[in-house]
């Protein structure tokens, strides 16, 4: 399944390998359990997912902030692929004294016009520039599509898991993209037993939503169901530890900055 991050991203990509680093709060980030992140472009958009305190993380897909999060919202740091080396130590250095405590691989290195490694390539690279990190930080693998084609989605990560068995990794991330509750619970569910088949102990979904909803929110009350019944689901697997729905953003879980019918049902702490 095609992904659609690059048409939001590609501008805060653009300058986050040259920007000047930003002042970290460190965050307390031990007073909520809840798995559901903020996947953002403006971090002026997370604070209304995170009144009642169900949002507990988030990442931009790059490697600063830009800006400081809400009180008990960790920020995670991405390496979103090979044209962004530059500048990441001095990155990854001040989101982990900020108090990031993961940090995750490259996005959709599967697909051609996003990270684009070969399953080898990325295990070199994660083991030169991401591993060296581990102890002070638990590290995610790279965030693969849900494609079904050969060398894509779970093939591509199952070859990157064999290439990178001495990368210190924590946990797998994934994205998904399709129709149904059904769909997508079946795609999580072999993205659970693809992990544990490599002893990792966590599941990320760092990016999901309905085909219908990448160009914006179609339809609220198709979404806000598929919620109801996903994120239950997704609540009670317990090698699922976090979950981010597409997107932190103007009609996608906000209107008028301020939550819509999907937000509500994203942060609602009854799902």
């Amino acid at each position: 399944m095609v992904s659609f991050t690059a048409l939001f991203t590609s501008g805060l990509l653009a300058t986050s390998a040259f920007a000047a680093p930003f002042t970290h709060v460190k965050r307390d980030n031990t007073t909520s359990s809840s798995k559901r992140g903020a996947a953002y472009n403006d971090i002026n958009t997370v604070s209304p997912l995170t009144t009642d305190g169900t949002i507990s993380w988030a990442y931009n897909w790059g490697m600063w902030s830009f800006g400081d999060l809400p009180s008990n919202v960790e920020y995670v740091p991405m390496l979103w692929g090979s044209q962004y080396f530059t500048g990441w130590v001095a990155a990854i250095e001040t989101a982990l004294s900020g108090g990031s405590d993961y940090i995750l691989g490259f996005n959709e290195p599967d697909m051609p016009s996003q990270a684009d490694m070969t399953p080898a390539d990325a295990a070199s690279y994660y083991t030169q520039y991401i591993t060296p990190y581990s102890g002070q930080a638990k590290l995610i693998s790279p965030s693969v599509t849900s494609s079904t084609e050969s060398g894509a989605g779970l093939s591509w990560m199952t070859e990157f898991l064999g290439d990178c068995s001495s990368c210190g990794l924590t946990g797998l991330a994934v994205h998904w993209y399709g129709t149904t509750a059904e769909e997508f619970e079946s795609f999580i569910t072999q993205a659970i037993t693809t992990a544990q088949e490599y002893s990792l102990t966590e599941v990320w979904i760092t990016e999901f939503a309905l085909n219908a909803d990448v160009n914006g929110v179609a339809d609220a009350s198709t979404t806000a169901a598929f919620l109801d019944t996903v994120q239950p689901w997704l609540d009670s697997q317990s090698m699922v530890t976090r979950y981010s729905y597409f997107m932190c953003a103007e009609n996608y879980l906000l209107t008028d900055n301020a939550l819509n019918a999907v937000g509500d049902a994203y942060v609602s702490s009854s799902n």
